[in-house]
């Protein structure tokens, strides 16, 4: 269709041909309008009866809603039309019909549950809302990564099929391959961490992860993307500090450029301002007793349940970090402190809604990494791939890995996580 005209597009004395999909009709007898949908808006289509061919007015006026039409006809001034123009047309022409009964309804007027939109994505993502989000996000990965080659990092991408899991555990997908068990990765760390002794140094990746985690919850998937960043020659502060100005850049990327999406959306949308507080997992968990959120009080070398993050945030009521976790809830390969092996290098971030990053710095000394793989019963052998690496020269160095699905869920303050994503995958949800 090289001679379409983009609703959006359209202006008064034009001769245009639009094509779209038929968001309502609307019969007034002996007048009878038309409006058609397509990326860019909406447009009034005017039929005139009388002064009509009556086949023009019959293929316009009887086509089901949702049908993908082309219109071609003259644009005209009228400031009753939604968009104060409208087409008088002269051709329509049915591309593809529609049934007239749709398991949805894209015009929004009647609410579906968000199982039933999943199940009809391609409908619901018709909706201007559902659009905004998924244009919001593809301009949240833009802006990442414009971030990310400002911070002098090449984008890389590491195998989904593994011979053993990142973190070892339960929550592994299993596959066959060739014969063969393999998995499906739970996390670009370890092949990041081999980049950062390469040539390559400052590296980031944008893809998928798989945790077979049994949580049924609205925060978590089987099936997610990971923002994920690591650098040589950097500690956990400067990690740190390159989140914090990634986390921003989104931000910053989608108020920027994203005006008419957020109108979609009509919410509140406001770019962090000031550096996040960076809170002592000690602090963190005196500040959760603080506001009398749990039953039972928190102590040392509790994780932090639900409960508490969600009071926390409130507390604090910003992004924040939070840092200095004990070693022994810390993956191996986190980073004891050296004025206290008890305390890690470890940090998450979190939005006063849920963690969205979990990160730190690297151990890189070959005796100390085995050490932390025995620590929690993981083979070393198993990860020789790996490990041996380190053997040749590995650097000091920091990284780590931002949800992506709940960097969009928190922005924009979605109450599912699923609705950040096309086509989720769950405990429940394997299509389509």
């Amino acid at each position: 269709m090289q001679d379409r005209t983009y609703t959006a597009d359209a202006e008064p004395g034009d001769t245009v041909t639009v094509a779209g999909w038929v968001h309502e009709i609307r019969d007034l007898g002996g007048i009878a309008f038309l409006i058609v949908r397509d990326t860019t808006g909406k447009i009034q289509v005017k039929f005139e009866k009388e002064d009509m061919d009556e086949d023009l007015v019959e293929t316009g006026l009887d086509v089901n809603r949702e049908s993908v039409v082309e219109i071609t006809g003259e644009v005209k001034e009228e400031p009753r039309a939604p968009t104060d123009v409208e087409i008088v047309p002269t051709d329509v022409a049915v591309i593809a019909e529609a049934e007239p009964e749709l398991p949805l309804d894209p015009s929004g007027k009647v609410d579906a549950d968000l199982s039933t939109r999943l199940d009809n994505r391609t409908l619901d993502a018709r909706k201007p809302e559902v659009e905004a989000v998924f244009k919001i996000r593809g301009e949240v990965l833009r802006a990442v990564r414009e971030k990310f080659r400002e911070l002098g990092c090449s984008e890389i991408n590491t195998p989904k099929i593994v011979a053993t899991g990142t973190e070892g555990g339960t929550e592994l997908f299993p596959i066959t391959y060739f014969g063969e068990e393999a998995f499906m990765n739970q996390s670009p760390q370890l092949f990041k961490q081999l980049m950062v002794g390469s040539g390559l140094e400052r590296v980031f990746e944008i893809g998928p992860i798989f945790r077979a985690e049994e949580h049924n919850t609205p925060r978590h998937l089987n099936e997610a993307t990971s923002i994920d960043f690591e650098s040589a020659f950097y500690d956990h502060h400067e990690a740190m500090d390159a989140c914090e100005a990634v986390v921003k850049a989104a931000y910053e990327g989608v108020a920027e450029n994203c005006g008419d999406e957020l109108d979609a959306l009509d919410i509140e949308f406001e770019v962090p301002e000031g550096e996040f507080p960076r809170l002592t997992y000690e602090e963190a968990i005196e500040r959760i007793n603080a506001t009398g959120a749990l039953d039972e009080m928190l102590v040392w070398g509790d994780d932090l349940p639900t409960e508490g993050e969600k009071a926390l945030g409130e507390d604090v009521g910003s992004h924040y970090f939070i840092t200095d976790w004990p070693s022994e809830i810390k993956p191996f390969y986190i980073m004891d402190q050296d004025e206290d092996d008890e305390l890690s290098t470890g940090f998450d971030m979190m939005h006063p809604r849920m963690e969205l990053v979990s990160g730190g710095q690297r151990e890189h000394r070959y005796d100390r990494l085995v050490e932390g793989f025995e620590q929690q019963g993981l083979d070393p052998e198993a990860f020789d791939y790996y490990t041996k690496m380190f053997k040749y020269g590995m650097p000091p160095h920091a990284g780590w890995g931002l949800g992506g699905e709940r960097l969009v869920m928190t922005m924009l303050d979605l109450d599912n996580i699923r609705e950040a994503v096309l086509f989720p995958r769950d405990r429940q949800r394997l299509s389509p």
